[in-house]
């Protein structure tokens, strides 16, 4: 008897499934609003959505057995509360059920600040709201036959509810990992995001049905995470055949390019500049850029209108995006003001005035190295007398420091800019901040990675000259080296051939075990190609060539089918920045973007951007055919890869730092605490790609344009 009672039961909860949502094809969504990504995704797909303006009416009218959604109304503000009466109905009917952004409380009270005061049993308590800082979503038991313990996903820095759970499915940590959390979760706190309450009540703690909106990564896992919950609402196999996205790359790995599309690219990343308002304009500058730029440690605020003007380059450029990602989707600007940033804009902005035929890019290039100068070259760096004399001010609140490759990148901005441009009213500045840096570089051609105002004018010249400092790490040392050569091949004066062969082959010597790396091994060998192609433009040994051969060798052996050139990282001991060691440590300093080598990512900030325009340039001067193949599929990888949005305008041709080419999206771990992977750059991202784009549509180097007849 009790079998039987128990089948027909059985046979009746199936009868209501089937019957009640139309075979799998209906859903009842709780919404006050038509544009909802989840909703919008399901009617595109034929679902049939029947909407409702409250939880309890839809809950009410929705036939039993039915798929509901509970959509968060007023996320991040007020949760939805699900009361008594509702999970009566819920169970009564026995609706399958997903509430967003919900709580299983009777409000009682009024919320103020970021709790809400709810009744619980015959006590009160808070429901406290958070939001997300560096913590990442991690999936703690099997989501459908794709999402699997210790994967992550991240939902950025969203509004949740604190609360406790039995056996979640999703919950927030801090965690280390590329795309595991490969420490677990044993020695860190963790809350949870998604959770069964019972048979047929799924709880988000967060906003979850505007993922495109809200910028959730990686897309890969976020489609069969509501594939998989959508099949257990509807009691049928969901499977979408698309996946909306707010910012998605300019092309696919395979489709074919159009002839225009390296052309189109650098327009596109021209009108970033514009779409981002990241030139500075004096009618935000003191509202905007004084009230976030703080002391220059953390100069990060919300971005700025999409109505604010453009300046035109006379006041300089903005940095770019920091990585953050807040609650409604927009992104956090960087509002620090850079020097060598305005040479590397300058150079873009004019190589890209020149392929495009453009006049008012080549007018701003020529006012963001007036402006370079002006404002970075000043104080005791304008006095002949003074023994910082010529040297670049790092930054705006930091002009008494000196790195020798923001020196060297600065320089070699404005020489493009102004060969390009056809003045040489900077040569006078150039050749003082060269000058300035080889009299701040040491006997064997090392100068280190930082040098301050205070320690020069104690110390005098002969001090930094003297020294016997050997530092094998290109990231600091080698884009001088390129300096120096060029101005040899400029001048003739043996004195910068000498400090820059010195430099090389020390460093060469020392390949690969005595390299120091910051991020990655790989950015070192980036970085060093351009000083050994221009070492060979003007000593063309076999030596030189060899040198040559075995770094783009070692680079090559990264470079995959699609021209990524995956990261990799080197001896610990040896790396300023390596994968975190502990889940603590995420989010808590300057890192890779892999946990370890394999990870499938190219990183735009540390290495492809350098690789690109150092590849160009080797590839010119050897006429190697292996040398140009790399090039010329880096190139055209970064083609593809250049952002496209028209939800998020001041994103729209950019190049994020990071792509997982696996996947083909901006996913990584995003443990750096200055530069993640959702960054942006206006200087060593996006002018260096300009600009190398620009001169391969020329079908020529920087050092032809620059030095040739």
């Amino acid at each position: 008897m009790r079998i039987l009672k128990a089948f027909a039961l059985a046979l009746a909860a199936a009868t209501m499934i089937s019957c009640g949502n139309n075979s799998g094809r209906t859903i009842y969504v709780s919404t006050q609003t038509t544009d909802n990504d989840l909703v919008n995704l399901l009617e595109k797909e034929r679902f049939k959505i029947i909407r409702g303006d409250s939880v309890s009416k839809t809950l009410e009218s929705a036939k039993p057995g039915s798929a509901i959604i509970l959509v968060a109304n007023e996320y991040p503000e007020k949760p939805q509360i699900l009361s008594e009466k509702d999970l009566g109905t819920i169970k009564e009917k026995g609706l399958r059920v997903f509430a967003e952004f919900a709580a299983l409380r009777l409000r009682s009270g009024t919320g103020e600040g970021n709790s809400w005061t709810e009744e619980v049993g015959s006590g009160t308590g808070e429901l406290e709201l958070k939001e997300i800082s560096v913590e990442r979503v991690v999936v703690t038991e099997p989501i459908g036959n794709n999402l699997k313990p210790m994967d992550l996903l991240t939902i950025n820095r969203a509004v949740y509810i604190k609360t406790e759970a039995t056996d979640p499915m999703m919950v927030i940590a801090r965690v280390a990992g590329f795309d595991t959390a490969v420490y677990g979760l044993e020695d860190t706190p963790y809350d949870p995001l998604v959770f069964k309450d019972g048979e047929n009540l799924w709880i988000g703690t967060s906003k979850l049905t505007d993922f495109a909106r809200l910028r959730f990564m990686p897309e890969s896992k976020w489609k069969p995470f509501w594939e998989s919950i959508l099949s257990e609402l509807t009691g049928n196999e969901v499977t979408f055949k698309e996946w909306p996205k707010m910012i998605a790359p300019a092309y696919s790995e395979k489709e074919k390019l159009p002839k225009t599309a390296r052309r189109e690219a650098i327009q596109k990343g021209i009108e970033w500049f514009y779409n981002g308002h990241f030139l500075i304009h004096q009618d935000w500058k003191e509202s905007w850029i004084m009230k976030y730029i703080g002391d220059g440690t953390m100069p990060v605020g919300p971005e700025l209108p999409e109505d604010a003007p453009n300046g035109d380059g006379s006041l300089g450029v903005l940095e770019g995006h920091c990585s953050a990602i807040y609650k409604d989707g927009r992104q956090a600007y960087r509002y620090w003001i850079r020097d060598d940033i305005q040479g590397e804009a300058s150079m873009a902005f004019a190589i890209a005035g020149e392929v495009l035929n453009n006049q008012e890019y080549k007018a701003v290039a020529e006012r963001l190295s007036d402006y370079s100068f002006k404002e970075f070259q000043d104080g005791p760096r304008s006095d002949p007398n003074s023994p910082t004399y010529g040297l670049l001010g790092w930054a705006y609140t930091h002009k008494w420091v000196y790195y020798g490759d923001d020196n060297a990148r600065s320089i070699l901005g404005s020489i493009l800019a102004g060969k390009v441009l056809g003045t040489d009213k900077w040569k006078k500045n150039l050749d003082a901040a060269i000058e300035a840096n080889l009299n701040t570089t040491g006997k064997n051609g090392f100068r280190g990675p930082r040098l301050h105002e205070q320690d020069i004018q104690a110390n005098g010249l002969e001090y930094y000259q003297n020294r016997e400092l050997i530092n094998p790490h290109p990231h600091f040392e080698s884009w001088l080296w390129a300096c120096y050569l060029w101005q040899y091949a400029n001048t003739g004066d043996n004195k910068y051939l000498e400090t820059a062969e010195k430099g090389i082959s020390l460093t060469m010597a020392a390949y690969p075990d005595g390299w120091s790396w910051t991020n990655g091994i790989q950015q070192e060998r980036a970085r060093m190609v351009l000083p050994l192609a221009w070492l060979y433009r003007v000593s063309p040994t076999e030596e030189h060539k060899a040198w040559i051969d075995r770094i783009t060798a070692d680079i090559a052996k990264n470079q995959v089918e699609c021209g990524a050139i995956r990261e990799e990282l080197g001896d610990p001991s040896k790396g300023s920045f390596g994968a975190e060691r502990s889940n603590a440590d995420y989010g808590r300093n300057e890192a890779p973007l892999i946990f370890r080598n394999g990870d499938p990512v190219a990183d735009m900030l540390y290495t492809s951007n350098f690789a690109v325009f150092a590849l160009n340039e080797a590839a010119c001067a050897t006429g190697d055919p292996k040398i140009r193949k790399m090039a010329d599929d880096l190139g055209e990888f970064l083609v593809r890869i250049q952002a496209r949005s028209e939800g998020r305008k001041n994103v729209d041709g950019a190049w994020f730092r990071a792509f997982n080419y696996r996947d083909w999206d901006y996913w990584a771990s995003n443990a750096d605490a200055g530069w993640g992977a959702q960054s942006t750059l206006t200087g060593w991202i996006q002018s260096w790609i300009i600009t190398t784009l620009a001169l391969m549509e020329k079908g020529t180097s920087y050092w032809d344009i620059t030095l040739g007849d």
